[in-house]
């Protein structure tokens, strides 16, 4: 099944449940702090609003473009009014098309399926490294210096994550959020649990201690 991860600056009339046509999956995440990404695990659509408390729509649509993990998303600008001016601002800071807000989630979708997915090479990378740690995203599997290392679903999809922002700190609460698993809520012990299990499983194939907790704020998995 393909899936497409949509980013969300605002709230979206009719909800965001996730969406299922055919072999389509459309997986929404409301993006209230931009320096945040969720993780994304299928092809990657931006709908930006044209104002966002705190910064601009179109510093938005530059930073997706500077950042690599999401410089081949598709952007669209939801302007406030179809106006020629913003209309080329958008497209000059880096916007793929734009609608004329607010959308609801009938609309979104429509936009989305109107569009041959195919056409543009939104999807994530297929594979990582850091170090002489690797992780095959198609294989769903994690090696260290390249010997297996086995995990479970949640915590191969943490290990993920943490790789793609290796050496900064998290807070439980955050990685709930970028693992999707806040509705229904988690208990943030449950990260506990799940950093447990990924720190043994990393030590057993011979990894180290790369995953260090930093104290009162959270876990970080340093470079090796």
């Amino acid at each position: 099944m393909q899936r497409v991860d949509i980013l969300l600056t605002g709230d979206l009339d009719g909800g965001m449940a996730s969406f299922v046509h055919g072999d389509l999956e459309v997986v929404f995440h409301r993006w209230a702090r931009p320096s945040e990404l969720p993780l994304l695990e299928g092809s990657l659509w931006a709908f930006v609003d044209w104002v966002v408390p705190e910064i601009s729509g179109l510093e938005i649509c530059r930073r997706l473009r500077c950042d690599p993990l999401t410089a081949q998303a598709h952007i669209t600008m939801l302007l406030e009014e179809d106006d020629q001016d913003a209309r080329r601002r958008a497209l000059r800071a880096g916007a793929d098309d734009y609608m004329v807000g607010p959308v609801n989630r009938t609309a979104l979708l429509d936009r989305v399926l109107s569009v041959k997915l195919h056409d543009y090479d939104g999807a994530p990378a297929r594979s990582l490294a850091l170090g002489e740690l690797a992780i095959d995203l198609a294989a769903f599997q994690a090696r260290w210096r390249g010997k297996g290392i086995p995990l479970m679903p949640n915590e191969f999809r943490l290990l993920r994550y943490l790789v793609e922002h290796p050496g900064r700190v998290f807070t439980r609460s955050q990685l709930i959020t970028a693992l999707g698993k806040q509705d229904p809520p988690v208990d943030e012990r449950t990260v506990d649990v799940w950093i447990g299990r990924l720190r043994r499983a990393l030590r057993a194939a011979g990894a180290g201690d790369l995953l260090r907790t930093v104290r009162s704020l959270g876990y970080v998995l340093d470079t090796p």
